[in-house]
């Protein structure tokens, strides 16, 4: 059975995502494992030896408690959605977030993280924020990461972003795997500069892997790299957006674009990172 790591800070935005990874679980048929992780508070006061244990202690109860209480939140939202099938797990760990996702994927062969992202408060923020982009930039696993307004459709268009370089078809593979799962269509979709000559492209061998699968070769010329995706999303109504990793900086300019053009395009779509 495949795994799911589901990490939680108890939010709305956390439980958003959860219905997310309650879906993607039914489909490759896998068990949950949810995450909370949290740190003991950095005592700095004079005299405080005499009390640090107990405070230690006050803390840690605090954070059994109150993952304790959010437990049969948790499986309320699958009644909800008719998925109290799926077996769902929960581990409590103190320690530091993205060391510890990291560490816990590869010691126990996570094969997706899912997590809930928020938004911005400001036009100068990322709308990731630090905690997601680490994640997706440092854990191996697939990591689904689910914004805040987004509500949960059903996996039916995926975009492909991709350069068709040859060190992009196993993250091409990995996306043709989950259409079959989901019984989607892809759109692959360069953005080339118009002064920039194209090298190594890998479409026709592409082809050859996609067999009767729905799959539609994209490749458009133009600077603004970011706005010609954004208007690709609105106008193929695309479900979910997946990208090798190593255009990780790519999902902070994409995001402080549509800030910058005041949300005239809502970013609501689940974004799947991939490494290779």
């Amino acid at each position: 059975m495949k795994k799911i790591l589901f990490p939680t800070d108890f939010s709305e935005v956390s439980k958003n995502a959860f219905i997310y990874a309650l879906k993607l679980a039914e489909s490759i048929n896998a068990e949950i494992v949810t995450m909370h992780v949290y740190q003991l508070p950095q005592a700095n006061y004079v005299n405080v030896s005499e009390y640090l244990h107990e405070i230690y202690d006050v803390t840690e109860l605090s954070n059994f408690e109150n993952y304790k209480d959010e437990v049969p939140v948790l499986r309320k939202i699958a009644e909800a959605n008719n998925l109290t099938h799926i077996k769902i797990s929960h581990v409590l760990i103190l320690g530091n977030l993205v060391p510890e996702i990291k560490k816990i994927t590869e010691n126990e062969n996570f094969d997706f993280v899912v997590m809930g992202t928020k938004g911005a408060t400001g036009l100068k923020e990322t709308f990731f924020g630090t905690i997601a982009t680490k994640v997706m930039n440092d854990v191996k696993a697939l990591v689904l990461a689910i914004p805040e307004n987004c509500k949960y459709h059903s996996i039916e268009k995926i975009l492909f972003i991709t350069q068709y370089k040859p060190e992009d078809t196993g993250s091409f593979l990995r996306v043709l795997s989950l259409s079959n799962i989901f019984h989607a269509q892809i759109d692959c979709l360069r953005v080339v500069s118009p002064h920039h000559e194209v090298k190594d492209d890998s479409r026709e061998d592409w082809k050859v892997l996609v067999e009767n699968n729905e799959v539609t070769f994209h490749s458009i010329k133009g600077e603004d790299v970011e706005g010609i995706i954004l208007n690709f999303i609105d106008l193929h109504k695309i479900n979910l957006i997946a990208m090798h990793v190593y255009h990780r900086n790519f999902f902070e300019k994409l995001f402080e674009i549509s800030l910058s053009k005041k949300l005239a395009f809502h970013i609501n779509v689940p974004i799947l990172a991939i490494h290779e």
